[in-house]
């Protein structure tokens, strides 16, 4: 096994890979920039290296700083987390030319399917469901709309290097095309260097159903269950429940199927997410594959008993799985809130400052809370405002959600406005409880009535 561990990333998800590490006699090294000096994944680490200033392209999105850190604290791998570097090719075929362990698939195959037109092609060639949309890339307004008679509105505009909700529109007739497919393509080379665009028909109304896959170097590859992420705002996932509610049993088992065929189409290896959208009618289609651990992991975790974190660090390690999809068992449901420094009556604007008190709920079966944050510490206005992840687990799913609702009433954060209130209200809604909801759900139907 690695006998050290580099993790390039911050926040709750550094803290995450911290324990998993120490709990396997993994030494760390933290990284941070400036501004994180006194953050808890540094004081929790073997090792800290400082590799720049606050912004993250001066730190923690330095791959020079990063891999000089690994070589001079002689760690043996790194692991990226999400965001920042976790699904950069080019950062991960560093590693590999320096003989550090990227604990992540291979660089081809983020590459591959970084390229949301590629991984589109790629899923055809496979025999997966995919959106009825372009072929290629769109390069021009011109091109855009050819595709758009053909295959009518309403539809959805997409970067092809994008993530994160960037670089993608709603057009819902030919006289929003225009305007929409030159902000989107903007937006993409603003973010991802790369204006390349692709069209989709909108499936709508349409839940959003993720299948978690691991994928060892011996070609064993399986699937730990879906999870439904449709709760979302601006493309952003507001809440996360595994398994889905209301979900027939033969698509969730025609959907896990696909995912681990799409799997084995790019010979996946390490942790992985296969997305799909889910009509009225239990059709689904591929919409993208992530190659990297998510931010809602726990709560498959938490149904399966399969801790993903040192699934990956195995794996990259060179470690068979020793696990076969029968030894697969869903047991519960779990449900996760994100507890963000933001203020819903201000169009949720994150509201950075200094935590005077901070009291996470604790104690009682079935709970789980993913947090870098303590009283006394800083939201930082440079990074993501997360203050905290909250599970619950539960036999039933009525359990998990009350088990949630006492979880979120014993949260106590002071001096900085959060979501609480606003999750509250969202887990006591009855589409919420009885799973009868989409992605449309939140913003057209919850928030409308939230704000009156």
């Amino acid at each position: 096994m690695f006998n050290k561990v580099l993790i390039a990333n911050r926040g709750e998800i550094a803290v995450r890979i911290i324990r998993a590490c120490q709990e396997m006699g993994i030494a760390t090294v933290a990284v941070y920039s400036e501004v994180d000096r006194y953050a808890l994944h540094v004081e929790l680490a073997d090792e800290a290296v400082c590799i720049g200033p606050a912004h993250a392209s001066d730190s923690y999105l330095n791959q020079q700083q990063l891999l000089s850190a690994a070589v001079l604290t002689g760690a043996e791998a790194i692991h990226p987390g999400f965001g920042f570097l976790s699904e950069n090719s080019t950062f991960a075929a560093m590693c590999q030319d320096c003989q550090i362990a990227f604990i992540g698939p291979k660089h081809e195959t983020i590459e591959l399917m970084g390229n949301k037109i590629n991984a589109r092609k790629t899923m055809i060639d496979a025999g997966v469901p995919v959106i009825p949309g372009s072929d290629g890339k769109i390069a021009t307004l011109a091109e855009a709309k050819q595709i758009a008679e053909t295959i009518g509105y309403p539809l959805m505009i997409k970067a092809a290097a994008g993530g994160g909700g960037k670089g993608i529109r709603k057009v819902l007739n030919q006289e929003e095309l225009t305007s929409q497919f030159q902000s989107a393509q903007q937006e993409a080379l603003s973010a991802f260097g790369n204006d390349d665009m692709y069209i989709e028909k909108i499936i709508y109304p349409a839940r959003h159903i993720e299948v978690q896959i691991l994928g060892d170097q011996c070609g064993t590859i399986i699937h730990l269950g879906e999870r439904d992420c449709s709760l979302q705002r601006h493309n952003q996932k507001v809440l996360e429940t595994a398994p889905a509610i209301d979900l027939p049993e033969e698509a969730r088992t025609d959907i896990c199927q696909s995912a681990v065929m799409a799997a084995n189409a790019v010979h996946y290896e390490n942790a992985g997410t296969i997305e799909f959208l889910v009509d009225e009618h239990d059709n689904f289609y591929f919409m993208e594959m992530n190659t990297r651990i998510q931010v809602e992991h726990p709560v498959t975790e938490m149904i399966t008993g399969v801790d993903i974190v040192k699934k990956q660090i195995e794996i990259a390690y060179g470690m068979p799985l020793m696990l076969s999809q029968s030894d697969i068992l869903v047991e519960g449901f779990s449900v996760e809130c994100r507890i963000n420094a933001e203020d819903p009556s201000f169009n949720f604007a994150p509201v950075p400052g200094r935590l005077t008190h901070l009291h996470l709920p604790s104690g009682g079966m079935g709970l789980r809370v993913e947090s870098a944050m303590y009283s006394g510490c800083d939201i930082s206005p440079y990074y993501d405002s997360m203050v905290a992840k909250i599970i619950t687990h539960g036999k039933t799913k009525l359990e998990a959600f009350s088990k949630m609702q006492r979880a979120l009433s014993e949260l106590r954060v002071e001096e900085i406005v959060t979501n609480k209130q606003f999750q509250l209200d969202l887990i006591a809604n009855q589409s919420v409880l009885d799973g009868h909801y989409d992605t449309s759900f939140l913003e057209e139907k919850f928030l409308p009535q939230w704000f009156d």
